[in-house]
């Protein structure tokens, strides 16, 4: 039985937003992918709600570049109703390449669908869903930015950051916490001291995290899933 799966993660360009920079608008890159990108990223590539992905590391493969990009988003102006461009500037990571380790677990939350955790059944589908790109679009931290994904041995080949020391960036975004996983009615943020040893990240497990702030309720409710079709 397995359930680890190992991917390479390339784009052109990334945008793993600072939520601090969206405050006027602005858009500016973190210089590493979150865990909570990585996370959707591989739900991209399968994903059932009989389980939960845990990140366990990425590898930086590539120098860490970033871009400047002048944009105009389409706002709403609330008090006439209608749509107007506005003016901003968006920083992008660019040419990103990385390795993704990754693992499921059950999500013990959701007992009615017991029946379906057979662990070799998921992996076998992962696996062939990372041969084929996965099952939907890859998006590295924004919509505009395109990714692609498949197989390879994680710490095979030369990282720009092999031989580098250990670098910390400080305070950053780690994931949310929603109620389908934590069975609260209440979205979570949590944060951590991100590090970089020899290119490579290890993120703590999402439970671990030592920082969390509320951000509000949110309603939790469970959708009836047919379970003879889930168990296919």
């Amino acid at each position: 039985m397995e359930n680890r799966i190992e991917y390479l993660l390339r784009g052109k360009y990334a945008l793993f937003t600072d939520p601090v920079t969206k405050i006027g608008g602005e858009k500016n890159t973190y210089h590493l992918p979150t865990y909570q990108a990585l996370k959707g990223i591989t739900e991209s590539i399968y994903w059932k709600p009989t389980l939960i992905w845990v990140i366990d590391k990425v590898r930086i493969i590539k120098k860490i570049q970033t871009e400047s990009k002048n944009v105009k988003p389409l706002l709403m102006d609330g008090q006439y109703g209608t749509n107007r461009h506005d003016l901003s500037i968006y920083t992008y990571l660019r040419d990103v390449e990385y390795q993704v380790q990754a693992h499921f677990e059950w999500n013990m939350k959701r007992d009615d669908l017991a029946i379906d955790r057979n662990e070799d059944k998921h992996f076998q589908i992962a696996k062939r869903m990372l041969e084929k790109g996965g099952r939907r679009d890859i998006f590295l931290g924004a919509r505009e930015c395109q990714g692609y994904v498949e197989p390879c041995r994680f710490g095979s080949g030369e990282s720009y950051y092999d031989n580098e020391d250990e670098l910390t960036y400080g305070l950053q975004f780690h994931s949310f916490e929603y109620p389908s996983e934590s069975g609260i009615e209440k979205l979570s943020a949590r944060f951590w001291q991100a590090k970089v040893k020899g290119g490579i990240i290890v993120f703590p497990r999402p439970e671990k995290c030592p920082h969390k702030r509320e951000l509000g309720p949110m309603d939790y409710q469970i959708v009836e899933v047919n379970t003879e079709e889930v168990i296919d």
